[in-house]
C-alpha cells in the first residue's frame, strides 16, 4: 500500500516503527475535505497491514489540528475522487478500531470532526494552548456520531452543555470534563504523544485489543440515516453553510440576541 494519502494536504512521515499524518492544509486552516477524512482512514489501514509500523500519531501544524469539515466545498485541486460524505469516508470508527495504537497530539484549535479524530484515538496528548468546540448546530447539521460518542465520554448532562451552546472551551476543561487524557506545555507535545506511544506499545497486542473492543462497547449505536437524511433534506445545513460563509447570524438566531 502507497504512502500516498490521496490528497496533498495530508504527509504520512515514517520515524522507525511510528508513522505521523500530519494535517497540513494552512491556507485553509486545516478545514477538512471528504479527501482528507477519507486519507486519515486510509493512514489507519495502512499502519494497520504493515508490519513495519506499529502506531500512528495524527497531528496538525501551526495553531490548528483541525476545525472540522471544510464548509466551502467538498474537495480541492490535486485530491483523488472518494466516496461521496457518509460513514464509508470518515475515519472516526476506523480510529476506534484500529489494531495499531493511535495518538492524537492535539496542537492548537481542535473543532468538529477534529475533536471526534481526538475523542476516537487512544489517547489524546493535548497542547495546553489547544481550544475545543462542537460547532455542528451553529451549522444546522444534527451530527450523530457526536451524539452518539460524547456521553460516553463527558456523561450526558456535559454532552447536552457542549452540543447544545456550541461554546468553546479550553485544554484545562476538556481534561476536567474527561473528554481528552493528557495536556502538556505546547513545546513538549512531540515528545509528549511518543512517549504515550511508547507506553502503549509496552502492553501485549492480543490482550490490548480485547479491552479496546470491550471499551468500545460503550457508544451506542450511530444513527447516521437521520444526520445524512437532514443534510440532503433539511434547508437549516445550507442555510448555516452560507451564513457562515457571509459571516452572519444564520436566519434561525433570533434578532437582538444577548451576547
Amino acid at each position: 500500500m502507497s504512502d500516498d494519502l490521496g490528497t496533498p494536504f495530508l504527509r504520512l512521515t515514517r520515524e522507525g516503527p511510528v508513522a505521523w499524518c500530519v494535517i497540513d492544509r494552512p491556507a485553509s486552516r486545516n478545514a477538512l475535505t471528504s479527501a482528507m477524512y477519507y486519507g486519515i482512514k486510509r493512514a489507519v489501514y495502512l499502519v494497520d497491514a504493515d508490519p513495519d509500523l506499529a502506531a500512528l500519531v495524527i497531528t496538525g501544524t501551526g495553531d490548528v489540528f483541525a476545525p472540522g469539515g471544510d464548509l466551502g466545498g467538498g474537495s480541492a485541486e490535486g485530491e483523488q475522487p472518494v466516496p461521496a460524505m457518509g460513514p464509508d469516508t470518515l475515519p472516526f470508527t476506523a480510529i476506534r478500531d484500529s489494531r495499531a495504537p493511535v495518538v492524537a497530539a492535539v496542537n492548537g484549535i481542535c473543532q468538529g470532526g477534529g475533536l471526534l479524530v481526538a475523542m476516537m484515538a487512544d489517547i489524546a496528548v493535548v497542547s495546553d494552548r489547544a481550544t475545543f468546540r462542537v460547532p455542528e448546530l451553529l451549522r444546522g447539521i444534527p451530527d450523530a456520531t457526536f451524539a452518539a460518542t460524547l456521553p460516553a465520554h463527558v456523561g450526558v448532562a456535559v454532552a447536552r452543555d457542549l452540543l447544545l451552546s456550541a461554546r468553546r472551551f479550553d485544554a484545562a476543561e476538556a481534561l476536567r470534563l474527561g473528554l481528552i487524557s493528557r495536556v502538556v506545555p505546547h513545546d513538549a507535545l512531540r515528545t509528549a504523544a511518543l512517549e504515550a506511544v511508547a507506553q502503549v506499545l509496552r502492553t501485549a497486542p492480543a490482550a490490548r485489543a480485547q479491552v479496546k473492543r470491550m471499551l468500545n462497547e460503550h457508544y451506542p449505536p450511530t444513527d447516521h440515516l437521520t444526520m445524512f437524511a437532514a443534510l440532503a433534506e433539511s434547508p437549516e445545513p445550507r442555510e448555516g453553510m452560507r451564513a457562515f460563509m457571509e459571516k452572519r447570524p444564520p436566519a434561525w438566531v433570533p434578532p437582538d440576541l444577548p451576547s
